[in-house]
């Protein structure tokens, strides 16, 4: 290893490398293409950082002046290619390195102005690449190394195209190396493609990349999910936890719901500008925020250091999200929690994405307001407030106190005052309790009107509704019930509404004193004689669609 390389590693405290930075450096893979399937969090930025950092420095052990960039690092989100630019700027700076980013938010024309003052290494999100490359911008000719990193995630987020686009503007002599915390069949055709006699090195096995995070999944009731995650958070001892949730709606009601019961909370979703993303990551990491509530998308590539406790109020399609969503929490041997919040509905699920996944949780339900009220006295006790000592400025404030009110109504203000000092838990249903029912309230004094044309017309309740409150001014309230007839179609319309639609309907509207006999709700009344011997053959499905839909037994 260069002395250069060896010196920052040193100053950064470095005193033995992980498993992924020794199994790169091995002697029988110098100079040639990998192929490394490593977690996330496992030290691999500086892994791949010492990998190049010969084929970038050559013989000179330090960079020339800059240039069309000899190094490359693409990364699938603008936060991990800011994160990898950190990372490699102090790797590589006693070397002299400069290094220019390419990424999506940011403003493109002065990414053209620092790519045409010359760079050392270019880190960057594939799509903003490929725009600089349709533009000129950038000259990848002079390339020595480029390094894919979380190669999964590009291709899950569609990057295919501009991945070949930027691997076929390379050299053909360069060296390839392509990181991914798992190897499908996508992964190991683009390698195929772009890499020559590559090594594969896989470092650890998922239980192993997991077993610093403790897995658990929360059951709740149904109607008890975002209360859950109140108690969860507050159940934490650790500093800092991410939240997910599987929409932008979702992430707003959450964060909506955290920030009204008291907790400093930061959102990642799509529509955030680069500043606000940035923002937010910022005030996690200096402890303005204790809580992020993010979408899978928004969160991907994310590092938080501290980050202690995943969340997930809603579970993920499926168990590589899992993985990277849990990811976030238990990186670089810090120790972390992964919580699957499941109502009875998403009970299955759950199993099945652990099963899925290869991991072993332990089912609990979430803490109870009582459990985490007791747990929340219970660290009074070792407050270090108890042991630090009274100074010279409080000395007589504190023997006033004691003179005046006595030890035991200064402990009880004591421990009230610790109880006011944050959020109140929220008390839980059973977690098998089900859902509540919608109560439909009554609709209300009515009219019933009837309007030619019904089924044999093609009218549906989808399309008379927006005609009728288009016609007469009206608000939905003012419609209730829709009865399609063959024939007609019979309306039921507030008292309050009746003459402002008449009056407004273009066509024949007939009023009726109550809802006709034949029109009652379909399963009133007796039922038809049952149907005797076989059923008949049914018909070869009508479209592609309905095929499908039986397959999945819809």
């Amino acid at each position: 290893m260069k002395t250069v390389l060896r010196d920052a590693l040193d100053a950064r405290g470095y005193s033995t490398l992980t498993d992924v930075q020794e199994a790169v450096l091995a002697p029988a893979l110098d100079g040639r293409d990998l192929l490394v399937s490593a977690r996330t969090g496992s030290g691999k930025t500086v892994a791949f950082g010492l990998a190049v950092a010969p084929q970038l420095l050559g013989s000179a052990g330090t960079f020339e002046k800059p240039g069309a960039p000899l190094g490359l690092v693409i990364a699938p989100t603008r936060e991990l290619a800011l994160q990898v630019q950190r990372e490699l700027a102090w790797l590589l700076r006693e070397a002299g390195v400069r290094i220019a980013t390419a990424v999506g938010g940011t403003d493109g024309r002065d990414e053209r102005r620092a790519l045409a003052r010359g760079a050392h290494v270019v880190v960057a999100t594939p799509g903003r690449l490929v725009d600089h490359l349709n533009r000129g911008a950038i000259d990848l000719s002079a390339l020595r190394a480029v390094v894919l990193d979380e190669a999964d995630e590009m291709l899950d987020l569609g990057f295919r195209e501009d991945l070949e686009t930027i691997l076929a503007a390379a050299p053909e002599d360069r060296r390839t190396l392509l990181f991914s915390a798992t190897l499908p069949a996508p992964i190991v055709r683009l390698a195929d493609r772009f890499q020559r006699d590559a090594a594969r090195v896989e470092v650890g096995d998922r239980a192993t990349a997991h077993a610093d995070i403790a897995y658990r999944v929360a059951q709740v009731a149904e109607r008890d999910v975002d209360a859950a995650v109140v108690n969860l958070l507050l159940d934490h001892d650790g500093q800092g936890a991410i939240v997910f949730a599987n929409t932008r709606a979702a992430v707003a009601r959450l964060s909506a719901h955290l920030s009204g019961r008291g907790f400093k909370v930061v959102t990642l979703s799509g529509e955030l500008s680069q500043a606000e993303r940035t923002g937010a990551l910022a005030a996690m990491r200096d402890g303005r925020a204790e809580v992020c509530v993010a979408t899978d998308v928004a969160a991907r590539g994310i590092d938080l250091p501290g980050l202690e406790m995943v969340i997930h109020a809603e579970l993920p399609s499926g168990h590589e999200t899992l993985l990277h969503r849990s990811g976030r929490t238990g990186r670089a041997g810090r120790k972390g929690a992964s919580v699957l919040v499941a109502p009875p509905k998403a009970r299955r699920k759950a199993e099945r994405l652990l099963r899925e996944a290869k991991l072993h949780a332990d089912w609990t339900t979430a803490p109870s307001a009582e459990a985490v009220a007791a747990r929340h006295d219970a660290r009074l006790w070792t407050d270090p407030v108890w042991t630090a000592e009274v100074d010279a400025g409080e000395a007589a404030t504190v023997a006033a106190l004691v003179a005046a009110h006595g030890p035991e109504a200064l402990a009880a203000a004591v421990l009230r005052m610790h109880r006011a000092g944050g959020p109140a838990p929220e008390v839980l249903a059973p977690a098998d309790a089900p859902a509540p029912k919608r109560e439909r309230p009554a609709f209300g004094a009515s009219v019933w009107v009837s309007i030619p044309g019904g089924r044999k017309a093609g009218a549906e309740p989808r399309r008379v509704l927006p005609a009728l409150l288009k016609a007469g001014g009206l608000d939905k309230d003012d419609i209730g019930a829709i009865r399609v007839r063959p024939d007609r179609t019979d309306v039921q319309v507030r008292d309050g509404a009746i003459d402002a639609l008449e009056a407004g309907y273009v066509g024949e509207m007939t009023r009726m004193d109550a809802l006709p006999h034949d029109a009652a709700p379909r399963g009133a009344g007796p039922r038809g004689p049952k149907r005797k011997g076989p059923m008949p053959p049914r018909g070869k499905p009508s479209s592609k669609k309905n095929k499908a839909r039986r397959a999945a037994g819809a």
